[in-house]
């Protein structure tokens, strides 16, 4: 607002008579609308709800990569080695496959009755089931838990709405990247915790007995360790600031989200011209909305698929293809990982996005990915420090770029609706995104198996036939990214 610019935040700016009439006392939304207008530095308080909920979300998913290999090797439901990844890849699935069911009506209600009690209800499922799945004594408890941890966990599609709700226009690139980057901060702590407090009674039999909880259930440690931290931000959460308006609104630019819910299941409703100022359109219908979300998951969907073969073949034995790395190993590389994204998102991204935007940005990160991708199963002729750092290398630049991506999707989606439906929107953005990410891991897991069983064939042979389909997905999802297919908000047409 004109009004807001150069006051020092904590001073009375004059309202005008339309900011007045938009004004409603006692709503969250308007009061926090208000504190924005005043406020021209970055959030840092918001900032670090954003933060420290996405870290919550990402630790149980990253941290179980590391010993989900040799946890799937001692739960004894793999007859042979080369199975282990097939059913790997279906307790990474059941998590997403979960959060696939329920990520619209989770979106739905943060639009209804706010974020903060969504958020902080996904929270408390992290404490509860995720420390139930460092419990599990059998395959089945295993994947039911991670079913019901995703499946209860609404997180990240209102943090992505919230994210652009608490700063002014000129740092949204900043705070959706935020999301990413608590992805990356989950890539440090998530793999260090599960590659080093897995198996905790034989790593460190002098600090835990066989017969302690701990060597009983060699994998909770790690689980324990997310546990009590989503607890600890869960009880922050109490003042946590509500974004969302509370109150009916005109006829005038908004609508109710009694109005909202109508319009999101009504295919027969009149779509203006549009994508921002018309609030009350379909979102099925929203095709900047739309297309964005169909290249968000088709990346989510490589992205998955990488991050579960990756641990796979890390620790695979070598006459199958693989490196023979240990979970500590693997751990150890993810949190290099994890630590060059966050710097990268920190201090580079911004810049970036500001030169290329969204869409060139996107573009040019999936066509360096594909020579990145054809170079690993070329990996395993190295051995030593070399392997250490040409694998560290890579990863490092190959996950990188597929957070480039990623961001520049989050920043097309939440650009395309009003406020009223980003919550809806984000939700049916990880709906289509949690499906794909469920399909991946199996896929991945079933694939993985295939491959090791075809060391000796004529075309791919082994793990290089991984990769390739890999890199056929990322081809896909670049080859998405360009117009006619990619429809982008107004602000952006000149990218």
């Amino acid at each position: 607002m004109a009004a807001a610019n150069g006051e020092e935040e904590g001073t009375s700016p004059l309202l005008s008579k339309e900011e007045e009439r938009r004004y409603h006392p006692g709503c969250p939304g308007c009061d926090h609308d208000r504190r924005k207008e005043l406020r021209t530095g970055l959030p840092y308080k918001e900032f670090s709800y954003v933060w420290m909920i996405c870290l919550t979300t990402a630790l149980p998913i990253s941290s179980l990569f590391p010993f989900l290999y040799f946890m799937i090797r001692d739960l004894h439901v793999a007859k042979r080695t080369e199975d282990i990844g097939f059913y790997a890849g279906f307790v990474g699935a059941s998590f997403m496959f979960g959060r696939c069911l329920t990520s619209t009506l989770w979106g739905i209600a943060a639009d209804r009755i706010g974020r903060k009690p969504v958020v902080m209800f996904g929270i408390l499922s992290v404490v509860i089931f995720n420390t139930l799945f460092g419990l599990s004594v059998t395959y089945w408890m295993a994947i039911a838990a991670r079913f019901l941890l995703g499946a209860l966990n609404g997180l990240l599609g209102p943090m992505k709405a919230y994210a652009i709700e608490v700063c002014r226009p000129e740092h949204e690139p900043l705070a959706l990247s935020l999301v990413s980057t608590a992805w990356g901060i989950g890539l440090i702590i998530g793999p260090a915790l599960g590659g080093y407090l897995a198996l905790p009674a034989e790593k460190y039999p002098n600090i835990f007995s066989p017969d302690s909880l701990f060597g009983r259930f060699p994998y909770f440690l790690p689980c324990l360790c997310t546990s009590v931290f989503a607890a600890i931000v869960l009880i922050s959460c109490i003042w946590m600031p509500e974004t969302l308006h509370k109150h009916k609104v005109s006829d005038d630019g908004n609508q109710s989200v009694e109005a909202l819910e109508a319009h999101l299941i009504d295919p027969k409703e009149e779509v203006g011209q549009s994508n921002i100022s018309n609030t009350k359109k379909s979102l099925f219908k929203n095709w900047p909305l739309m297309s964005s979300i169909i290249v968000y998951c088709i990346f989510s969907f490589h992205d998955m698929a990488y991050t579960e073969v990756f641990s796979l073949w890390a620790e695979s034995e070598r006459k199958y293809g693989g490196l023979s790395l240990s979970s500590e190993d693997v751990g150890q590389t993810l949190a290099i990982t994890g630590a060059s994204l966050l710097v990268y998102q920190l201090f580079m991204y911004p810049s970036i996005i500001q030169v290329l935007g969204p869409i060139k940005s996107s573009q040019i990160a999936a066509v360096l990915c594909i020579p990145i991708l054809f170079a690993y199963p070329y990996m395993t002729y190295l051995s030593g420090p070399g392997l250490s750092i040409v694998l560290n290398i890579a990863s490092v630049i190959k996950n990188n770029l597929g957070v480039t991506i990623i961001t520049g999707t989050f920043i097309l989606q939440n650009n395309a609706v009003p406020q009223n439906q980003r919550g809806a929107a984000n939700g049916l953005a990880m709906t289509g995104m949690s499906f794909f990410k469920a399909v991946a891991p199996a896929g991945a897991g079933i694939v993985f198996s295939w491959a090791q069983k075809r060391q000796h064939a004529f075309f791919f042979p082994g793990d290089q036939m991984v990769f390739f389909l890999l890199n056929i997905i990322e081809l896909l999802g670049l080859v998405l990214t360009f117009r006619p297919f990619l429809a982008v908000p107004e602000q952006y047409e000149r990218n």
